[in-house]
Formats: structure tokens, sequence, C-alpha cells
């Protein structure tokens, strides 16, 4: 020591500079390598801990996925299942589609409570399920298999609600582990009368679990809500022994503390020592709810850190590794961007689609105000408003034959499904109505043929009217819209127009829709709109409603002799937007808006209709007096003899086929027939109350026929038709009412 401290006491201040320079740089060094080796470590931990829960949330989603799947194939099943209780044989048909359309499900029953079917004895159940590759069907409830004790039957019926069973070797029925999943069915009167079941099996809980590890010596472990091992690498233990039983034996009391907490449905992650005392991380989370099934996944230390032990004191190795590392950020950095670019790419595409669906949309809706600029019965307006790009609101209008038919409509949902059944149904709407006149009948067939197929459960509130240009008659049916809005002409009168409580256009097929109709008075204005004006919502939630939209209504000056219509209907639905956008001031639109008005204001509507009538017995002799009611109508519409007898050769054969045909040999009947001159139009109106007979349902004649090529019959309408300038028919209150019109310039 002595030597040592004199050596030391010999050297120059440099030389004990130098010493305690590269001392402090050993230590430096030291202490660098240190403070790198702990934050590498830490990182490595983070890590994977990130890997494992993402493991977690990866295996969570991909059951999750599965189980939901299963789920909403039997609840959308269960339909079938009650509406077949009174057809208990053709239960297992069910049960063989639904095996048929999933292909996770491998057995389902339909099981009744005891003695529900007394012909079928005390436990019936139609099962149906897959082994092999085989599908096998088969009365499950037996002497042997007394399902009734069991738990995917006992906890449904119990709590009234859907219930996944716990894992469990189903023998006697499937033959294999698996879980159930249990849904109540009902009659009915509401009552529980069994369960309609899917059977999941275990194998690919197994398959999935154990599909990839974050390591190659991790593993995965899947206990149920009782802590049974459902999956693990181990197959000897699953579903014979519990999570506790196979830790019970290890010292390390953190174990105990996890299996707590795994019962409890709880997530976390801790470090354990197993039974041989290697350390390893273990990241555990409920993976769901209704099931209670838990997931781990187990690390070990040794494996995660052996890189890092084999660097621990060759700093250059671990300088390597922090540059291999940091390449490894910038390259998931580098792809963060490209996944991002493609994401904005993709988006703009998107858009650009929206876009373009947005403006066919909008193209087929109609644009000309009023439809038919030589109408001066009808003034109109509409406009419809998206909330998203596309929406699903839809309304339409044109005149045929003297009449203006429209709709109003709002389908269920939003964006591009919703649009997708606008479209249909205003072609469906075009379509049926080009040949139909009646409003039930168009809304019977849009909703027959919507609902067919209809899997999505989309439909679509409509309201469809037609409208009389001559008399102002209204002619509607509401299938589940909102109310129209009738204003009087002064403004001063504004109420809802009676509709029934039909239901929406597909919900039902087959349903039956009743029509209503009413005159609408000269000058009056018929508002409608969806309920995307009604509800729409402000910053507060609170709703425009009917009260403010009434009110609205009322301020409004679309009526009186010094305004112009065209411009003040427009204005009315301008107006209206612009005090429903003052509402909602900031907030988002929650709902397409559309809003239709129609102004009735018939030409000449101060000068006083001509009218002349005659009623005939259904008796063919009297039909000299038809003529004599002709040409009284001739005179008094100042005609030229030539159209007069034009018009008495159609009014005769229309009257004729009703005597012969609405009225059977030896029935005693009368005939009306109306005639109504107005400024260019003469309409003669034929009624009767006998039996259903539309002469306007002949086909037309093909007059290029030879007379032995042409069918019989047809003629006399034919001519009617030749004539005329419209021929309509309608069945209305057990009457025939056949309307002739014919347009002329000199009354």
């Amino acid at each position: 020591m002595k030597k040592i401290f004199r050596w030391f006491s010999l050297r120059s201040l440099h030389s004990k500079t130098s010493l305690a320079v590269t001392l402090t740089a050993a230590v430096l060094i030291e202490v660098t390598s240190a403070v790198q080796y702990f934050f590498a470590k830490e990182g490595i931990r983070q890590e994977v801990e990130h890997r494992a829960q993402s493991e977690l949330r990866a295996k969570s989603l991909e059951i999750r996925n599965v189980m939901t799947a299963v789920e909403v194939a039997v609840e959308n099943m269960s339909w079938a299942v009650e509406q077949r209780l009174a057809q208990p044989d053709s239960l297992l048909l069910v049960t063989q589609k639904l095996l048929a359309d999933n292909q996770y499900i491998v057995g389902s029953a339909v099981a009744f409570e005891p003695y529900y079917y007394k012909e079928k004895g005390r436990q019936f159940s139609p099962y149906t399920y897959k082994h092999d590759g085989t599908t096998t069907s088969l009365q499950l409830g037996t002497d042997q298999y007394d399902y009734h004790s069991m738990e995917w039957y006992t906890a449904p019926i119990q709590s009234g609600q859907a219930h996944w069973s716990e894992p469990y070797f189903d023998e006697g029925g499937g033959e294999m582990m698996m879980s159930t999943y249990s849904l109540p069915i009902h009659d009915a009167t509401g009552r529980c009368v069994g369960v309609f079941t899917a059977d999941v099996s275990l194998d690919w809980l197994s398959e999935t679990i154990n599909a990839r590890h974050i390591y190659p010596s991790s593993y995965n472990v899947l206990v149920s809500r009782s802590g049974q091992i459902m999956a693990c690498p181990v197959e000897s233990l699953v579903m014979h022994r519990s999570i506790s039983e196979v830790t019970a034996n290890m010292e390390d009391t953190v174990i105990q503390h996890i299996n707590r907490q795994l019962a409890a449905g709880k997530s976390g992650q801790a470090v354990v020592h197993d039974d041989k005392g290697q350390k390893k991380y273990l990241f555990y989370a409920l993976m769901d709810e209704n099931t209670g099934w838990a997931m781990a996944v187990v690390c070990p230390d040794r494996e995660i850190f052996r890189g890092l032990r084999q660097v621990t004191f060759n700093l250059s190795i671990l300088m390597l590794f922090g540059v291999a590392l940091l390449s490894l950020i910038i390259w998931r950095a580098a792809r963060s961007a490209q996944r991002l670019q493609a994401v904005n790419e993709e988006k703009g595409r998107i858009e650009n689609e929206l876009h373009i669906a947005r403006a066919i949309q909008m193209s087929m809706l109609p644009k000309t105000f009023p439809p038919c600029p030589d109408c001066d019965e009808i003034t109109m307006y509409a406009r419809l408003t998206p909330a998203k790009a596309v929406g699903g609101d839809l309304y339409d209008f044109y005149i045929r034959e003297g009449k203006l038919f429209f709709c109003i409509g709002d389908v269920s949902g939003k964006g591009i499904p919703a649009s997708m059944v606008m479209a249909v149904t205003r072609a469906l709407f075009r379509t049926i109505s080009a040949h139909e006149s009646r409003p039930e009948r168009i809304v019977s067939a849009i909703n027959n043929t919507i609902s067919e197929d209809n899997e999505t459960n989309m439909f679509v509130t409509l309201f469809v009217g037609v409208i009389d240009l001559q008399t102002g008659h209204l002619f509607y049916c509401n299938a589940g819209h909102d109310a129209p809005v009738l204003i009087s002409r002064d403004g001063r009168r504004i109420g809802m127009l009676p509709v029934d409580c039909n239901l929406p256009a597909g919900v039902m097929n087959g349903w039956t829709f009743s029509e209503q109709d009413t005159f609408i008075d000269s000058g009056t204005t018929i508002f409608l709109y969806t309920d995307g004006l009604t509800e729409a919502e402000n910053a507060e939630h609170g709703q425009f409603g009917e009260e403010r939209m009434t009110a609205q209504l009322s301020r409004l000056h679309f009526h009186g002799e010094d305004v112009d219509r065209r411009s003040a209907i427009r204005a009315c639905i301008d107006q209206m937007t612009d005090a429903v956008h003052a509402f909602v001031g900031d907030a988002e639109q929650s709902d397409d808006l559309t809003m239709m008005a129609i102004q009735y204001c018939p030409k000449h509507e101060d000068e006083e209709r001509r009218r002349l009538s005659i009623t005939l017995p259904n008796d063919i002799a009297t039909v000299p007096k038809l003529q004599h009611f002709i040409d009284e109508v001739g005179r008094e519409a100042s005609l030229d003899a030539s159209l007069t007898m034009s018009l008495n050769l159609a009014v005769e054969e229309a009257v004729v086929n009703v005597m012969e045909y609405a009225y059977p040999q030896g029935t005693i009947g009368t005939v009306s027939v109306v005639a109504t001159m107005e400024t260019d139009m003469l309409s003669f109106v034929i009624s009767d109350s006998g039996s259903p007979f539309d002469p306007t349902s002949k086909a037309e004649v093909d007059t290029t026929l030879s007379v032995e090529e042409r069918p019989i019959g047809g003629l006399g309408i034919h001519l009617v038709r030749q004539i005329m300038d419209s021929v309509c028919y309608e069945r209305k209150d057990d009457k025939n009412i056949l309307t002739l019109r014919k347009k002329i310039d000199n009354i």
C-alpha cells in the first residue's frame, strides 16, 4: 500500500487529471450503458405490452365477430320459429337453414317447455347438427337427454334474455365440445314457450386462439366465466381443468390475485413465476361481456429479453441495436405515411363517387314547375335537401289524362342504402301510376314489390295523391307518412289533411291500404313535407315541430289577386327553408329535408260552370231521350252539327254498354249522365249502380286485321276512344263511373 501511495504521490497533476478523466469516462460509459440498458429494456417491455394488448384486441374482435354473427343469425331467424309454432314438424327446416347459412354454427335446436305439444310428449326439440361434414337431424329430447335441466335451456327461460352457455361436451346431442347461444321464443300471447339455439364448436376457438403468437414460446389461454380452460396449447387441459386448479400449487401469490381478477371480468397485466421459478409476463382481459370469456397472453421473460442480455456488456452491439431500432421506427413511420396517403386517396375517391351519386339522384327528381307549363290549374314547387351526400327522401309528380299524380316519401335510414331504396320507390311510382289511377292500388303495388325479399328490413313512408284538375277531387293514400297541411285561399285556415294510419311501404307484404278522398277548394294550397322539417334539431336538441311549421305557413303571403302564384309558391318553400336554417343554427343537419307545395286554381274559377243532366232506366228503348239530351247540350255549348253527332255516337255507345253489361237481364236500375260545359272542355260523367263493369279494360282493336281475323268485341269502346280525348273508369261507392272528356274551342 505504501508503494502504491508513493507512486500516486509522485505522479504529476496531469497524470492524476488524466486518470480522473479516464475513471470519469469509464463511469460515464458504464452509467450510459446502464441507462441505455434500462431504457432499452423498458422500451421492449412496453412493446411487448403493446403487442400483447393488440393480440388481445385482435383475438377479441375475431371471436366477437363470430359470436355476433351467430347472435344476429339466431335473432333474424327467430321470427320464422315463432311463425311456425302451429306447425311443429316444420321447425326442423328452420334449424337446417340456420346451419346452411352460417359456417360457424355446428348445431341448432328449437327446445320447448314440457308438454308444450301434448302429442309430442314431455320433451320436443327438433335438432340439426354437423359432424365430419355430414348434417344430421334428430329429436333431441329423450329420457336419456333431458335438456330441461341443462344450462343452455334453463338460463334463458329463467332470465327471459338471450344467453351464452358455459362450454360443455354435448353427449347425446352434437357429441363435441361446444358453447350454445340460446334465445327465448314466445307464442302469440307473449308467453315464453322455449328457446332457439345455435351451437359453436370449441375446436374453432382453439384454432383462432392459437393461430399466431407474439413469440415462439408465448401462448394464449382462454377461460370461461367459471374459470374452465377452453383453449390452450395443452389439449389435455381443455375442459378438464380450471385455471385455479392448474395454478393451485404455484407459490407465487400474484397468480391467485390474477385468478380473482379474471373471475371478476377485469383486465390488467402482471409479472408472475411458474412452478419452476421461471419469470413470465402475463396480460389478460375480458373478451366478451355476454359470454364472460377471458383471455390471457403469456410471454416468457427469457425470450423477451434474450437479445438484450446478449449485448449487455458489448456497447458496440448495443449501439447497433439502437440503430436497428431507429431504422425500424423510421420504416414504421414511412409505412404509416404511405397508409395515410392511401387513406386520403381512397377518401377522395369515395367523395367523388358520392358527388356523382348525388348528381344522379337529384337528376331523377322532376325540375319543371309546374309539371305542364300550359296547365294553369296547378302551381307547385318542391325541394329536397339530403342530410348526407345522398339521401332517402323522394318526391315526384306528373299530369296524365287531366289528373295530377304526385307523391312524397321518406326511406328509413340515410346514405347510400336509403338512396337506392329511394330510386326504386320513385321508379315504381312512375311505372305503376302510368296505368293505374287509384292511389290505394299504387301504394299496394309499391309495398308488395319492396317488401318481397326485403332482407335489410328497410321501409318507406309514402303519401300518394291524385287530383282531378277539372273537379278538384283529390284521391289519396297515406302509408305511414306525415299528414299534409291544407291552407285556405285567404291563408286564414290551416289544418292537417285527415289521413288513415296505414303501415309504411315495405313492412308487410299484402297489407291492405285504405284510400281516402276529398274535394279541394279553388285556391287551396297543399303543403307536403318529410319529418326532416318537424324533427330538425338545434344545438340544444330542440325540434322545429309542427307548431313552428304552421306558424311559419300562416305568415307566408302566397294568396290573393295581386300575387304572382308561381313566385309565391316557390317563396313558400324558400322561406320555410330559411326558417328551419335559422332555428337549427350551426347544428349539423340530422335528417333529409323535403318539402312540396301544390296550389289548385282551376281556370276561370270565378265563372259559373254550366251543367245538364239526365237519368234513364236501363232500357234501351229510352235511348232516343239520350239523343235529345245530347242535342240540347250541343245547342247550349254552341257546337256544330257534326261534332254534336259524334258526341251522340260516343255517349250513346257508352250508355248502351252500361245497360247491357252492368245490369244483368231482368235487373232494374238507372243510368245517370251529367254533362259539364267549361271554357274549353266538355265532360260527360256516366254513372250506374250495377255490377262492376270496366269498358276501358278492353284491349285496343287492331283495325288492320280482316273481319275474320279480328277478335269479337271491343269496337264500341274503340269508337268512343276515337271520338273523345280521354276515357277514364273508376269504381267508387259501389258505382261504375265512366268519364268522357272532349276539348272544344267555342264553349
